[in-house]
């Protein structure tokens, strides 16, 4: 079996907002709060454009440690909807594609005049102001069963964002492989609509710890979906981002139960420096989605592991008692 990253976060939420015009891949964090209120006079929605989206994610259960009990697995849900697309303070840059895979590296723009606290600097000197998130009314979720045997659930808008209330605890999965979810708006700010969904079955990742060498390919594997074509493979490998990122290479893949990454990738990629506790995370997900005046909602279905990664030569560390004799833990987390 794979072991977990233990020194990273672990499961991860997949963005909830576009920083372009895609929405993919977004790498934004979302907005400032808004208000209730009427919306403004807008030209009919673009698909393009993503301004929301609703996220069910499978928390998968964590076994006892020497240092903490066992947690249970549960399905978390968590949305959120914008009056506009998020923009983003990096911009990524496709450096070179094989297959599936990409190698991106990060641009930061600079503006000479701060944009503050609710802009961000997407090109030089061009500033753009974040969106604020509003109600779309009561949200009525059917298809994930709770555990007290109800098969959906009601959530109100809490400052703007929706999760199930406290009295509503969701199991893992809360949903079977192929079952049919859908979130319905009543309406408020945005006009009422409807998303569907597909649930998915955990992702089982197989095999032991990658290791990364230049020269040398990586082999991803996994229990494929029953239905082939059902959902999507999503591989983020960052192995910089504790040295402030310089790359990262990102897979969207069909979900047959294997992807390679090229050696030619791999190098690359190593090639533009490492930093402490190297992590590759891989999502499976479906998406599905609707179109308001103001833009895309998505909804997303997800399951994603995080783990560790090894690099030969490379020892991460939290203090200088984790280095061999003679080594100073760095900035980056790294022995040297």
């Amino acid at each position: 079996m794979r072991r977990a990253a233990g020194a990273l976060a672990g499961l991860v939420w997949l963005p909830l907002l576009a920083c372009s015009s895609s929405g993919e891949t977004p790498d934004g964090s979302g907005g400032q709060g808004g208000g209730g209120g009427s919306p403004p006079d807008a030209e009919p929605g673009d698909s393009s454009i993503l301004v929301g989206a609703f996220q069910v994610r499978l928390v998968p259960p964590v076994p006892a440690s020497e240092n903490s009990p066992a947690t249970p697995g549960s399905t978390a849900v968590l949305g959120k909807v914008y009056d506009g697309p998020t923009p983003s303070q990096i911009i990524w840059e496709e450096a070179t594609k094989e297959g599936a895979c990409k190698l991106s590296t990060p641009r930061v723009p600079f503006c000479s005049t701060p944009c503050g606290g609710s802009a961000a600097c997407v090109e030089d000197e061009t500033c753009k102001e974040y969106p604020l998130a509003h109600s779309a009314g009561k949200i009525t979720v059917k298809g994930l069963h709770t555990e007290s045997g109800e098969d959906g659930f009601s959530m109100d808008p809490v400052v703007n964002a929706y999760q199930p209330p406290a009295s509503v605890k969701l199991p893992f999965p809360a949903f079977a492989e192929g079952e049919v979810l859908t979130f319905q708006a009543s309406g408020d700010y945005y006009s009422a609509f409807t998303l569907e969904g597909t649930g998915i079955a955990p992702l089982v990742l197989a095999g032991e710890t990658l290791t990364l060498e230049s020269g040398k390919p990586i082999a991803l594997a996994w229990t494929p979906p029953a239905k082939a074509d059902s959902s999507r493979i999503y591989v983020k490998l960052d192995i910089s981002h504790h040295g402030g990122t310089k790359g990262m290479i990102e897979c969207d893949a069909d979900d047959t139960g294997s992807l390679e990454i090229s050696a030619a990738l791999v190098g690359k990629l190593l090639d533009l420096g490492v930093a402490g506790f190297p992590s590759i995370v891989v999502v499976r997900k479906t998406t599905g989605g609707t179109t308001i005046k103001e833009g895309r909602i998505d909804l997303v279905v997800s399951s994603s592991l995080e783990e560790a990664v090894q690099i030969p030569g490379l020892t991460s560390c939290f203090s200088d008692v984790d280095c061999p004799n003679g080594q100073i833990c760095q900035a980056d987390l790294t022995c040297k």
